[in-house]
C-alpha cells in the first residue's frame, strides 16, 4: 500500500478548567442553593453567577503535526498527562479538536479503554455483531470472522453471558479480538492491553505485528512498556506537555525518553513518584549484588537482592516480585523472575527488609533492568518500573565456545530463596 493513512496538521485541544474558591467547607445548604440556580446559569452561561469560580486554559495538545503511511506501526510514548490519550480520542473521533486538521484514509477501530463500544446488557456474541456494525461491516463479513474472533479471545464458554458480568481481562480479550479481526485499515490501541495477563499481551502484540506486516494495516499503539514499543513499532512519537518533541526510529526515541526520565530514576526508591498500586505497602530501597563476589555480577553469579519496604500496619500475606529484563535488546527480552509467594511469613512487621538469593543466573553479559512489585494478598500494593539497573560482565570459561548464546535462550524462571534477615 502507498500514501498516507493519517495526516495531522497543527492539531490542538483546549480545555477550560474551573477552580471554585470557598472560604469554608460547603454545606448541604450550599449544595441546594447551587442546584436551584443551575438552570438559570445554564441558560445564560455555563459559568454565569459564579464569582468565586476562576477559569484556567489547559492545552492538552498544541501544534501537533505528523503523517503516518499506510501499513506503518507507530508507537506513541510520553509521561502521564502528556496528551497521548487525548490524541487517540481525537483520531478516533471521540472528541473534536479545538484547532488544526486531521485526515484519515480507511476504517478506524479503536481500543481506548476496557469495554469500549460494548453494551453491558448484551452478550459477548451480540457485542461482536454490534462492534462490527459500528465499524461499518456487513453481517456476512462479521460471520466470516466470527469463529476466529471467539478462538482468539478464549471466552467461548461465556459467549452468551452479558458482558457486564465479564472480568476486565475478559473484556479486553474480546474487545481486542473484535478490533483486530474485523479488518479495519487503521487500528488504534491505548494502554488498555496492560489489563490482560502477560501471555495474552504477547498474543496481542504478535497479532498486531501480523496484521501490520502481512495485511498492510496501520497501527497506532500507546504504551508505557518501552520494550513492547521497540518490539512492535518501527517508529515512535514522543509527546511532552501536549507537544510533539520527537519523531523517529522507535529504539532511538524510547532510549531518549528513558534517559529523560533518569532524574526521576536516580532518586531514592522511596522518593519516586512513577509508581502504581494502592499504596498500602511502599517499596523504599533495593540493592543488587553478587552473593559470590561483592564487586561484579558474572553469568555464574548468584544474585542477592535486598528490598526495603514500609507500611502503616503489619503486612499480611506478602508477596514481593523481582522481574529482570534485558535493557539493550531492541525487543526488551524478559530474562528471569523471582517471587516470594509462600516463602515469607504470613505477616511481616510494618517496616523492614526482605532478601532474595538466587541460584546462578546464567545470564549472558550486558545491561539489565529490574521491575519491582509487592502485593498484599491479591492486591497490588506498589509497582515500580526500572527500579534498578545492573550489568553482567564477561566470564572466561563459562561456555565451551567463545560466543555467548543469545539472551532469548535464557530461562525465565530461576530457583531462589527468600528471607527476612538477609541470610537466605
Amino acid at each position: 500500500m502507498s500514501g498516507y493513512a493519517i495526516r495531522v496538521e497543527g492539531l490542538g485541544k483546549k480545555y477550560l478548567i474551573g477552580h471554585r474558591q470557598l472560604d469554608r467547607h460547603p454545606t448541604f445548604k450550599d449544595f441546594l442553593t447551587r442546584s436551584t440556580k443551575s438552570l438559570a446559569r445554564t441558560l445564560r452561561s455555563p459559568f454565569a453567577g459564579t464569582s468565586n469560580l476562576t477559569l484556567e486554559e489547559l492545552w492538552a495538545l498544541k501544534e501537533i503535526s505528523f503523517e503516518v503511511q499506510s501499513g506503518e506501526r507507530i508507537g506513541i510514548i510520553g509521561r502521564n498527562g502528556a496528551g497521548k490519550s487525548t490524541l487517540l480520542k481525537i483520531l478516533s473521533r471521540v472528541t473534536e479538536p479545538t484547532e488544526g486538521r486531521i485526515s484519515l484514509r480507511g476504517r478506524v477501530a479503536s481500543l481506548l479503554e476496557v469495554g469500549t463500544g460494548f453494551h453491558p446488557e448484551l452478550t459477548g456474541r451480540e457485542n461482536i455483531y454490534l462492534n462490527g456494525a459500528i465499524l461499518g461491516m456487513r453481517k456476512a463479513e462479521i460471520q466470516k470472522k466470527f469463529d476466529e474472533i471467539v478462538d482468539f479471545s478464549e471466552v467461548e464458554k461465556f459467549l452468551d453471558t452479558p458482558v457486564k458480568r465479564y472480568s476486565s481481562g475478559m473484556y479486553v480479550r474480546l474487545a481486542f479480538a473484535v478490533a483486530a479481526h474485523l479488518e479495519p485499515e487503521i487500528l488504534i490501541v491505548d494502554e488498555v492491553l496492560a489489563v490482560g495477563d502477560a501471555a495474552f499481551q504477547r498474543k496481542c502484540l504478535g497479532k498486531m505485528e501480523n496484521v501490520a506486516t502481512k495485511e498492510g494495516r496501520t497501527i497506532l499503539f500507546v504504551s508505557h512498556n518501552m520494550a513492547a514499543v521497540q518490539s512492535l513499532c518501527q517508529r515512535a512519537l514522543r509527546l511532552e506537555a501536549g507537544r510533539l518533541i520527537e519523531d523517529g526510529e522507535s529504539r532511538e526515541v524510547t532510549q531518549h525518553y528513558l534517559e529523560s526520565a533518569s532524574p526521576e530514576r536516580d532518586l531514592p526508591l522511596d522518593q519516586r513518584a512513577d509508581r502504581s498500586g494502592d499504596g498500602s505497602v511502599r517499596l523504599t530501597s533495593v540493592t543488587i549484588e553478587s552473593k559470590d563476589d561483592d564487586k561484579v555480577i558474572r553469568p555464574s553469579s548468584r544474585l542477592q537482592v535486598t528490598i526495603g519496604y514500609r507500611s502503616q500496619a503489619p503486612v499480611r500475606f506478602p508477596d514481593f516480585q523481582i522481574l529482570v529484563y534485558d535493557y539493550e535488546s531492541s525487543r526488551g527480552i524478559f530474562l528471569l523472575s523471582s517471587d516470594a509467594s509462600g516463602e515469607l511469613p504470613e505477616s511481616l512487621p510494618p517496616e523492614g527488609f526482605v532478601t532474595c538469593v538466587t541460584e546462578p543466573i546464567n545470564l549472558t553479559p550486558g545491561r539489565c533492568f529490574v521491575n519491582l512489585a509487592v502485593k498484599k494478598g491479591k492486591a497490588q500494593a506498589d509497582y515500580i518500573q526500572y527500579a534498578k539497573f545492573f550489568d553482567v560482565v564477561e566470564e572466561k570459561g563459562q561456555y565451551r565456545t567463545s560466543k555467548y548464546p543469545p539472551r532469548h535462550w535464557m530461562l525465565t524462571v530461576i530457583k531462589h530463596k527468600w528471607s527476612t534477615d538477609g541470610e537466605a
